[in-house]
This record gives structure tokens, sequence and C-alpha cells, in this order.
């Protein structure tokens, strides 16, 4: 085992890289993201410049949260590189610690930041996104969709019914362009319904300005048309939230709610699942990075590891999308979609690492 001081020591160094790694991200979207709320201020009077700085604010932790795989990737290039180019790591080896006692510290350091990201950064960020969304509606107003078109699924006395809406007021029990799609208590289809707009009340929709397609049947026009629903106003708003404002801490139960009434818990079993391998995630970015990092600094050729190491980290993140989407769509498990993606990129990078340093 490498001593405690030469563990304190490149721990310390790979924290730091990573944390102006992580910091210089942050700021890159917070200053987009004002530029572009700055272009939408000026369709609202109420939007102020102040105000508009402060809600950037609260809307870009929950983007960098997702940028911390590429901070802690690139953190890690910087850190092995310069630790390269001081001969620190010449020395190190020198001495004859190996390049496993060299990664222990940095990858000690990167899980308990997973964890620390999971359990208090992304409750922090969501709350902060809720309160963004809520000072939005009322600066800009209008319906909020945030989550493309709404789909919900129920199950009534009426039989089955599958509905579809391209967008929402509030907290969700006021819906704009509505179709329905109800089925018998066998599955066979019966009508569809095209409405202008559906209000929730307590046991039935109410929708407007419908119109009611059956077939074998002409359509025909009805002003206001009631459909059973045992549906209520929170388990209706739960299911138009979006996985990436809730807490992590309340994943599970409102994946078990959705569930209970009928609705698809898919995306929220998924995220759950994303930020549990979290810790994971981040130390194959470690691996990943010091495939292409550890190389002697005098030997030449710094850019194509640079090269190579940014080249693996986008194809692990178009990896990681690929399988998040197969995982959406139902094809693979949450729990694999949500570990595959760090398990295949840590098992890289001991290969790579292994092929490297034993041969």
């Amino acid at each position: 085992m490498i001593s405690r001081t030469l563990s304190l020591y490149l721990a310390g160094r790979f924290a730091r890289t990573v944390v102006a790694a992580f910091s210089f991200i942050f700021l890159l979207i917070y200053v987009v993201d004002l530029v572009e709320m700055l272009r939408r201020s000026g369709d609202a009077a109420r939007a102020t410049g102040l105000l508009m700085a402060g809600l950037s604010v609260l809307r870009t932790p929950t983007v960098a949260e997702q940028a911390l795989p590429f901070a802690v990737l690139f953190g890690s290039m910087v850190a092995f590189l310069n630790l390269s180019r001081k001969m620190e790591l010449v020395v190190a080896r020198a001495a004859g610690v190996s390049v496993w006692q060299i990664l222990a510290p940095p990858l000690i350091v990167v899980v308990l930041a997973g964890i620390a990201s999971v359990a208090a950064f992304n409750p922090a960020a969501t709350w902060m996104k809720q309160w963004s969304d809520a000072i939005e509606l009322s600066v800009f107003g209008g319906p909020s969709n945030s989550w493309g078109d709404l789909w919900l699924r129920q199950r009534s006395v009426d039989g089955q019914a599958i509905i579809h809406a391209f967008g929402k007021e509030a907290d969700g029990t006021k819906l704009t362009r509505v179709e329905v799609f109800n089925f018998d208590d066998k599955g066979n289809f019966v009508e569809r319904i095209d409405a202008a707009s559906g209000e929730l009340h307590e046991g039935y929709w109410e929708l407007r300005d419908a119109k009611v397609l059956t077939p074998g049947f002409e359509t025909f026009p009805a002003s206001t048309y009631l459909l059973a629903t045992t549906l209520d106003p929170r388990e209706v708003s739960q299911a138009f939230v979006a996985p990436d404002t809730v807490s992590f801490w309340s994943l599970p139960a409102l994946a078990g709610q959705t569930a209970r009434a009928g609705l698809d818990p898919t995306a929220y079993q998924l995220k759950y699942q994303e930020l549990l391998a979290r810790p994971l995630l981040l130390a194959a970015m470690v691996l990943v990075a010091a495939c292409f990092s550890l190389r002697f600094f005098r030997a030449g050729g710094v850019e194509v590891m640079v090269s190579g190491g940014v080249a693996a980290g986008f194809v692990l993140y178009v990896t990681t999308k690929v399988i998040n989407d197969l995982g959406e769509a139902g094809f693979i498990s949450a729990p694999l979609a949500g570990w595959l993606p760090g398990l295949v990129g840590c098992l890289f990078g001991l290969y790579v690492l292994l092929q490297q340093e034993d041969g």
C-alpha cells in the first residue's frame, strides 16, 4: 500500500481538478441559459434582468448534474496529465507504486462525490428546478408542458381508456388538445374522442368541444362529453412530473403510486436506477481517463491521448443514451439500463489498463 501522505496528496490534486472542471461547465451552462432567458424576457413585462439571472441560477443545477460525468472525465485527464508533466507519476512509478495504487485515491474520491451528488446535490437541484418552473409559469404564463406530449392510461366503469394531450395547465388537471381512445373490458376498440380541452372532476373527465368517432357510425360533435375515471388530481399531476424534477428520495414512492394509478412508471424507475449507478459511472470515467492520460508526458502524443479520451467519453455517452432509450421503451429492464453503462465503462477501462500495465 502507498503511504497515507501520497494518498492524500493524489486525492487532493484530483479533487481540486475535478471541482474546477465541474465549476467551469456549471458556469458555461449558466451563461448559455442566461442568454436564452434574457431573449425570452422580451415577451414578458414582468421579466427583469435580475429576475432572469436568478431564474438561471435555479435552472442550471439540473442541467449541470447531467454533465457531471464529463466533468469527472475531463478533470481526471487534466489531473493525470499534470502529474505526468511534473514527473510526479514517473517518480512514483520508479518507487514501485503501481497504477492501481495511484488510481485508488481518485476512485475513492469520485465514488464519495457520486454518493454526495445523489444524496444531496440531486434533491437540491430538483427542488430548485421545481421552484424555477413555478416562477416561469407566473412570469411567462400560458400552458406548461416541459415533458413533451402527455399520455394517461386509466380503468373505469366504462372500460379502459388512453388519454393523449398536447398540453396541460397548472397541476395537470386541465388539458388542451385531448385525444381519448376508449376500449371495452375485453380490450376491443370502441370509440375515439377528440376534444379542444379537458378538465378533471371528481369521478369524471369533462371534455369540451368534442368530436366522437365510432367505427361504423358518422362522426358527431358534442359540446360536452363526460368520461368516467378513477384517477384523482394527485395521481394525474404526478403522471406529468418529469423524472429530472423528482428528488432521488422521492422516486421509489412516486413510481409505486404511478403504477397503482395504472400509469407507466418506467421513466421514474429508470431515473432511480441511473442515480443509484452514478458512483459506478463516475468511477468508469476515471478509468477511461486513466487509459489515455497515464502515459509519460515527454514521450509526446499528448494531443492524440486527449483526443482518444474525449472520443471514448463521447462513445460512452452515446451508449448511455441508447441504453436509456431502450430502457424507456421497455426493451430492457430499468435496473439493467441504469447500471449497464457504468459497468461497461469500468470493464473497458480495466481491460485497457491491464493491457498497458501487465501486458
